[in-house]
């Protein structure tokens, strides 16, 4: 039979001792008085048995990865705490020799698992393992749902939190006197940025890739860290760089809205929130209508048009195509039955750009603010009234969208129309924000600018600069065949609703102002 020897001390000052020297001089007397054959020494210097995880030990591992590879029968120990200290551990591993017929022997405990007994209790042990692995899970699990509905944080703690208690060697130690809520608190700084994040994206006027610049221009690093070689040959570890994908994450975070979520399932979080919730749905409608845009209106495309990406049919509310015909023509049009929406009666019609890119170039020429227009802003901002008329119209168009759901379920309406309409109140739910005095007096001194601009600026730039503004430009291509309204981006609503009203020459009546259209399905010229 073919032995091999694992050895371990935990104390690194034993290393240099006598300590490994003995249990080899053990072993080899147990080969000799057995007549086997010694084929291997592992030797685990400076690791404890207690640690929870086979990977934490190496040598460990590779025993156990040889084991399956047939180099030896058996495996023998000085005692079985040189084995494992730790109950998962040794149940593991056990599992891993049973499966591959190799046995354990004890020189201390006279303990021999290489006989056909020793096998089949080795077998025994690791059915036990597998057991008590999957039963483990199971507790696990049941005991991150228990965590989850009571508002406590479940994984790694997100950028901007900080927990009140550090670990080290398996202790915990709070940090925090008392205790914050949840037993996690908020970082100031990160905080602060995190509130900058949302705000900015809810305003329409940024995008992710730009959050992550801003975010690293003011010093900021991710969670995530890297090694990093310093100048006297050392390593040092630093967070890496926001990037778009890790922006868009803490977008997407419910935790900064004070939630919790386990398994697609959101709980009151004990925590104090960063932002508030509607701050955080209107964040998602953005970034779900954001993510749904095709190749044809993406940040870099191979030929641009004024209105891409912005202009949708007033009929179904949904984006229209640009396309150039071999004659050099350029059409916006409804993509006939192309995104199951049920029939519009646009349904295959299309407009030449030139009508409703002059129509917009004509209003962006005329944009005039009044002289005191940012005295208006201030008081129509701060006005009570206002904000509760722009709480009670979220509250209704969330409404509407519980009784549409209710009535798709109850088979009312089909999938089509509920699409439809539901993608139209997600639009109207994401228009309506309670608007910001810096953000609208920012959007008023570029509007300020925006006659001037429009005349000398190139193709890229016109549509870089609506695309910045405007959230929508509604189409009608079978009707008026013309532009029936806009809805302006959060931030430039209450600046536009006061600027006076543009010149359109010879035909007034196809953009009667720059009211906002709410409800992009019903609107009129």
């Amino acid at each position: 039979m073919r032995y091999t020897h694992y050895g371990r001390v935990s104390d690194e000052s034993q290393v240099d001792g006598n300590s490994l020297a003995a249990q080899e001089r053990l072993f080899y007397e147990l080969c000799k008085s057995r007549g086997g054959q010694p084929v291997g020494i592992y030797r685990e210097e400076g690791r404890s048995a207690h640690v929870d995880r086979i990977d934490k030990r190496p040598v460990f591992k590779q025993l156990l990865e040889d084991a399956a590879k047939d180099k030896f029968d058996a495996i023998v120990v000085h005692t079985l705490d040189r084995w494992s200290r730790n109950l998962s551990v040794t149940l593991d591993s056990l599992k891993i020799l049973a499966q591959n017929k190799v046995g354990l022997i004890s020189i201390t405990e006279n303990i021999d698992y290489s006989t056909p007994q020793g096998m089949l209790f080795i077998q025994m042990l690791g059915g036990f393992a597998e057991y008590f692995s999957g039963s483990l899970g199971t507790h696990v699990r049941k005991g991150q749902g228990e965590r989850a509905r009571g508002g406590r944080h479940l994984g790694g703690i997100p950028f901007g939190y900080r927990s009140c208690w550090s670990g080290k060697d398996g202790q915990r130690v709070l940090q925090c006197n008392p205790e914050h809520p949840g037993g996690v608190h908020q970082i100031e700084d990160e905080a602060t940025a995190i509130r900058g994040l949302f705000e900015r994206y809810a305003r329409g006027t940024t995008s992710t890739g730009s959050l992550a610049i801003w975010m690293n221009e003011q010093g900021f690093r991710t969670r995530n860290t890297k090694r990093l070689p310093t100048a006297d040959g050392g390593e040092t570890i630093e967070g890496r760089f926001f990037t778009n994908a890790s922006v868009r994450v803490i977008l997407h975070n419910s935790f900064y809205s004070g939630m919790v979520n386990h398994k697609k399932e959101l709980f009151q979080g004990q925590h104090d929130p960063v932002i508030s919730t509607e701050l955080f749905e209107t964040v998602q409608l953005a970034l779900m209508k954001n993510s749904g845009r095709s190749s044809t209106i993406g940040r870099r495309p191979t030929r641009t048009y004024l209105l891409k990406g912005i202009a949708r049919c007033v009929h179904c509310g949904m984006n229209l195509w640009a396309q150039t015909y071999q004659n050099g023509n350029q059409y916006y049009r409804e993509h006939r039955a192309s995104r199951s929406h049920g029939e519009c009666p646009s349904k295959g019609g299309s407009i030449s750009c030139n009508i409703p890119d002059e129509q917009i170039g004509k209003m962006f020429s005329s944009i005039v603010l009044p002289d005191d227009w940012e005295r208006r802003v201030l008081a129509r901002i701060v006005h009570q009234d206002e904000t509760a008329r722009i709480i009670g119209e979220r509250e209704r168009v969330k409404e509407k969208l519980r009784r549409l759901g209710q009535a798709y379920v109850d088979g009312l309406i089909d999938e089509n129309e509920y699409r439809r309409q539901k993608k139209s109140l997600e639009w109207e739910l994401e228009s309506l924000l309670i608007p910001e005095v810096d953000s609208a007096k920012e959007a008023g001194r570029l509007l300020q600018n925006i006659p001037l601009f429009w005349a000398g600026a190139t193709l890229q730039e016109r549509h870089r600069l609506l695309t910045t503004v405007l959230d929508a430009v509604y189409v009608d291509l079978k009707g008026s065949r013309s532009i029936v309204s806009v809805k302006a981006k959060p931030a430039f609503q209450v600046v536009l609703g006061m600027t006076k009203e543009p010149s359109l020459g010879d035909r007034p009546h196809i953009y009667p102002t720059t009211t906002l259209s709410t409800d992009p399905v019903v609107a009129k010229r």
